[in-house]
């Protein structure tokens, strides 16, 4: 068991958008840290430079810095260990690489890729699967069958080469996983794995384990994708003779598909409507651009509420919780071996759930943006009692507009579908004949409107309906929106008349 203080590290690859799995991975590594009183770093991971994306890298900072995710050491802050950009630190992986020449755990491969082809061909016509391993190395191109004079003599030539593990053979590599247990994989099922690529660059592996040694990282938490490396890399460890340091390690369970069948992709949210991004992310080569959670309306803090509970369960039945009492609660020990299932509406549940926990001015501040966009100057009193009176409806940010913004304007035009079913002959004069008796009302309160329709509809011998669902359509052009009695007396006497009486000219007596 590790005693050392905590450090545990995210490492995204800036080859595309932070997945929503990639950002819970970020988050239980956050809380994990917190809770533990210890350190979080983050490390920009991008040895693959065939599927660099330059604008990732930004966008993953960007996504963080929304989600509220801070980091002690990253690539702008640095820290102690930095630099925190694999592509900076390529001189370091070569001095280590050599280590493993020298003890003879890694050797130079000589292998063309085209020679590397034709041997799969070959074996593939066999019916055999071509591992490069103990039983393969010794007929393949390598240090180990050249001599050290053919080796020497390859390497001062500038002809490309890499470098491999090797691995030993008829061992069993064994480890614990916090979250899976004991696990036991045998090196015969396991390739000499290229550690130094021929451009010159380390691969993951070889640079994944060089800096969490080197930067002290006591725990690997990280997704469950990563399981069949995880021997590979405790082989490193052992290769560098760096088995007591070793940090413990913890996969995590996948993101699922909302019916449970497969990893949650980008194709899932398109089909089904639903963002799998944090913020918006714009193809570089398709120019597509995918909404994210802050361009569909989530807070912040709802959606990290949401993820934290996407796999980990924290012992109780309480399900929003901000962010201390998930840091004081959060623990590896209650996250699970199976995948979450993903459920959208659950998602919008619990942004509905922190929306109502905002003040009306804190909604109005919210509603803002829209109010500017359509060019709507309002008094603040007004916007906040406006959002007092929709509040319960809203589940995304962009709700808030759609539900207010008939407070701000009269109807443009009058739901077809409504009218068809509602405004029958005679409805137009009733509406006025209505609105005659409400201009005489000395007070215009949401009491003194309603007991003025129970009157006016007891005398008209007509049922509440017939005199409120016409009256909706004139003030909103729908039949949506709070109380009526609320929202005519919010509107106030004057705009009440004018809408009516502009509705009724529209839509006939």
């Amino acid at each position: 068991m590790n005693t050392k203080p905590v450090r545990v590290r995210f490492a995204p690859s800036p080859t595309g958008p932070l997945h929503l799995g990639g950002v819970r991975t970020a988050l239980y590594n956050a809380l994990f840290a917190r809770h533990h009183g210890g350190q979080l770093i983050l490390r920009i991971e991008d040895t693959d430079q065939t599927r660099f994306v330059s604008t990732a890298e930004a966008y993953i900072l960007d996504s963080f810095a929304w989600c509220g995710i801070t980091f002690d050491e990253d690539v702008i802050k640095g820290g102690p260990y930095a630099p925190y950009k694999q592509s900076e630190r390529s001189a370091i992986y070569r001095e280590y690489v050599q280590q493993l020449i020298a003890n003879g755990t890694a050797y130079y491969g000589f292998d063309t890729e085209e020679e590397l082809s034709a041997r799969r061909e070959e074996l593939k016509s066999q019916k055999i699967t071509f591992q490069y391993d103990g039983r393969s190395r010794m007929n393949m191109k390598n240090s180990l069958t050249f001599s050290p004079e053919e080796t020497a003599a390859w390497l001062a030539s500038g002809k490309p080469y890499v470098i491999r593990l090797k691995v030993p053979e008829g061992e069993v590599i064994r480890f614990s996983d916090l979250i899976r247990g004991d696990i036991e994989v045998h090196t015969e099922n396991m390739d000499d794995k290229v550690l130094f690529k021929s451009d010159g660059l380390p691969t993951y592996h070889l640079a994944n384990v060089v800096d969490d040694h080197l930067m002290e990282i006591t725990h690997v938490i990280r997704g469950e994708e990563w399981l069949p490396s995880a021997p590979l890399h405790v082989l490193l460890y052992h290769s560098f003779g760096w088995k007591e340091s070793m940090p413990q390690f913890a996969h995590l369970p996948l993101i699922l598909k909302p019916d449970g069948n497969g990893k949650l992709s980008k194709r899932d949210g398109d089909r089904l409507g639903f963002p799998v991004f944090p913020l918006a992310w714009t193809d570089p080569l398709s120019c597509e651009t995918s909404r994210g959670y802050r361009e569909y309306g989530f807070l912040p803090e709802a959606f990290i509420n949401m993820l934290a509970l996407l796999g980990w369960n924290p012992g109780h039945d309480k399900e929003l919780m901000d962010w201390d009492e998930l840091t004081g609660l959060f623990s590896i020990d209650r996250i699970g071996k199976s995948g979450a299932k993903f459920d959208w509406e659950k998602a919008k549940w619990f942004n509905h759930q922190y929306m109502q926990k905002k003040s009306d001015e804190e909604l109005a501040a919210l509603l803002e943006p829209d109010l500017e966009k359509n060019g709507i100057h309002a008094d603040l009193d007004f916007v906040k009692k406006v959002c007092g009176l929709i509040r319960e409806r809203i589940f995304l940010i962009p709700d808030l507009w759609t539900n207010a913004c008939f407070f701000f304007r009269p109807p443009a035009a009058y739901d077809e579908h409504v009218a068809q079913k509602i405004w029958k002959p005679g409805t137009g004069e009733l509406v006025l004949d209505f609105a005659e008796n409400a201009a005489l009302l000395t007070e215009w309160t949401p009491d003194s409107i309603h007991e003025l329709v129970q009157k006016f509809t007891a005398e008209k011998e007509v049922k509440m309906g017939q005199l409120m669902n016409p009256l909706r359509l004139l003030i909103v052009g729908s039949n949506q929106g709070p109380g009526m009695m609320d929202l005519a007396a919010l509107l106030g006497k004057e705009e009440f008349m004018d809408r009516v009486k502009r509705g009724v000219m529209a839509l006939g007596k």
